[in-house]
């Protein structure tokens, strides 16, 4: 399948990695091809420069965010929260349109150090604004809740005996995200949590879970639900 995932970060890298993996043709997408390319990384080995981790996956191409999502059957937005919505003005509604849309990225602002606050809570959330200004695009809230490792990884974890949520008001393209989960991903417990309101529930579930990683000095970690 043709997929696209737009952000060149830790999360854009894995996810990219584990589609090339299973055989998916993956275009990242990045506001600036050259730019991205000639950044420097991070010095910790868990966050390379794009160009650094590309020489490693060189199946994966990066293409702007309109070309990634002219040639995405399925999207992954692993944006950064801020930059969630004007990376899908670049992508353009046209190349938009008709498809899933698993959207990943927290609304999370770093200007005032750590921890961050939330730019948005209570009454919207990040996955309602990117409804709103495409109502055309089938929008998946998931895997906003766990680390990046966890997301292609489940079962490195309790053998995957913990859960993940979806939101939309897609019931097929829920049920399609569900599959990803599944069978590309290795999820064994998802939970439907509802319309695209209910994405306000796991992107404020953020700050616990920023310090439940510094409780336990790890991000591998997750909620399971028990009743």
């Amino acid at each position: 399948m043709n997929t696209a995932v737009f952000g060149t970060g830790m999360v854009g890298q894995t996810i990219a990695a584990k589609l090339a993996a299973l055989g998916h043709r993956v275009a990242v997408g990045t506001r600036d091809v050259a730019a991205t390319l000639a950044r420097a990384g991070s010095p910790d080995a868990w966050n390379p420069a794009f160009a650094d981790w590309q020489r490693q996956h060189p199946d994966v191409k990066l293409a702007t965010y309109a070309e990634a999502a002219a040639s995405g059957e399925i999207i992954f937005n692993a944006t950064n929260g801020a930059g969630t919505l004007p990376a899908l003005e670049m992508a353009g509604a046209g190349n938009l349109n008709g498809k899933i849309l698993i959207d990943i990225s927290n609304p999370l602002d770093f200007s005032k150090g750590m921890p961050p606050s939330l730019t948005v809570c209570n009454t919207d959330s990040l996955g309602e604004q990117i409804q709103r200004a495409f109502p055309d695009v089938r929008v998946v809230k998931t895997l906003n809740t766990v680390t990046a490792s966890l997301m292609v990884n489940p079962r490195q974890l309790a053998d995957g005996d913990h859960h993940i949520f979806v939101s939309g008001n897609d019931a097929a393209a829920k049920a399609q995200a569900t599959a990803i989960l599944k069978d590309w991903f290795g999820w064994r417990e998802v939970i439907d949590l509802g319309d695209i309101t209910t994405a306000r529930g796991v992107e404020m579930y953020l700050p616990l879970w920023l310090r439940l990683w510094g409780f336990t000095q790890s991000p591998n970690f997750n909620v399971k639900i028990v009743r």
